[in-house]
């Protein structure tokens, strides 16, 4: 059966399969074995698609950029498929992960979306009050510049690392409320894109530089972080329970990227079409696809 770089999807899949079933008790089902052979052709195509070599050269690195991008519009549980199907590859085919070793569990975006809710102007104060005033401001900077919350760990300044290669809206950024100085995060899938802040919450910022950048671990993910900032997940714990003390209920720290897109929509709406409209916070927001900017706006 074929194996190579060239071979089809199909084939490429198959042969994984086929070789983890030689193996006795790795896959214990037909129903199971069907479902990791569709999630493999799937990674495949993409992997043909990017031009990153064959489905058994997959690292994993490449796996947990793959999975965040697949997050981004699939469920949990297809999600959770295609991990589990990789990482049986890998600990039974390619040897990329000892038979212990796993690969970190991605949470979908799709479904994180649909359930948060954004906060007024108003309430996100309100929750500020009842921080501290480096979580508060992590908080300001979620909600001024529509990051998620392991983002605030990537933070620098313009200059210092290059935003990936992308279309870019020649609109991005405009009718921005105050003036800005421009940052850049890495976000999902490896996606390094420029984020605007306020003066002076850029300047508040500055204030907590690190003379060293530090290395932070994070749900199993390493970070190189410049500033001392609240971030990832302590810093979404920590934000659900002011916004408890504070409002009675929590929509979660990814509920400020549905206010920044809500905030960025009314700046917008008055000077462009709603299609453009929509492309500009899609970038902005770092996921390039306006029809998930859509369910920001509910």
């Amino acid at each position: 059966m074929a194996r190579g770089h060239f071979a089809k999807s199909e084939a490429q899949a198959a042969s994984v399969i086929k070789e983890v079933q030689g193996k006795g008790n790795a896959i214990e089902s037909v129903g199971t074995a069907r479902n990791y052979e569709q999630a493999l052709k799937t990674c495949c195509d993409y992997l043909k698609e990017h031009k990153l070599g064959g489905l058994r050269d997959l690292t994993p690195e490449q796996a947990k950029s793959y999975l965040e991008i697949r997050a981004t519009e699939n469920s949990q549980s297809t999600i959770d498929m295609d991990r589990q199907a990789i990482q049986c590859m890998m600990q039974h085919v390619t040897g990329q992960l000892s038979p212990k070793e796993t690969l970190d569990v991605v949470k979908s975006e799709k479904e994180t979306i649909e359930s948060s809710r954004s906060y007024t102007p108003e309430q996100v104060k309100a929750i500020t009050e009842h921080q501290t005033e480096r979580h508060a401001l992590s908080t300001e900077i979620c909600h001024q510049a529509g990051l998620r919350a392991h983002e605030l760990y990537t933070l620098r300044p313009s200059g210092e690392v290059a935003p990936s290669p992308r279309d870019i809206h020649p609109d991005k950024f405009s009718h921005q409320p105050s003036s800005t100085q421009t940052y850049t995060v890495t976000g999902k899938g490896g996606l390094t894109r420029e984020v605007q802040l306020p003066n002076t919450l850029a300047s508040r910022l500055e204030q907590y530089r690190l003379n060293e950048p530090q290395q932070v671990t994070d749900r199993g993910v390493h970070y190189t972080t410049h500033y001392n900032v609240a971030a990832g997940h302590r810093f979404s714990d920590a934000f659900s329970k002011a916004s408890e003390r504070a409002l009675g209920y929590s929509n979660g720290a990814h509920g400020l990227r549905h206010s920044y897109a809500q905030d960025r929509y009314e700046q917008l709406a008055n000077h462009f079409p709603r299609e453009e409209v929509m492309r500009i916070i899609s970038q902005e927001l770092g996921h390039f696809r306006p029809e998930i900017t859509e369910v920001y706006l509910r």
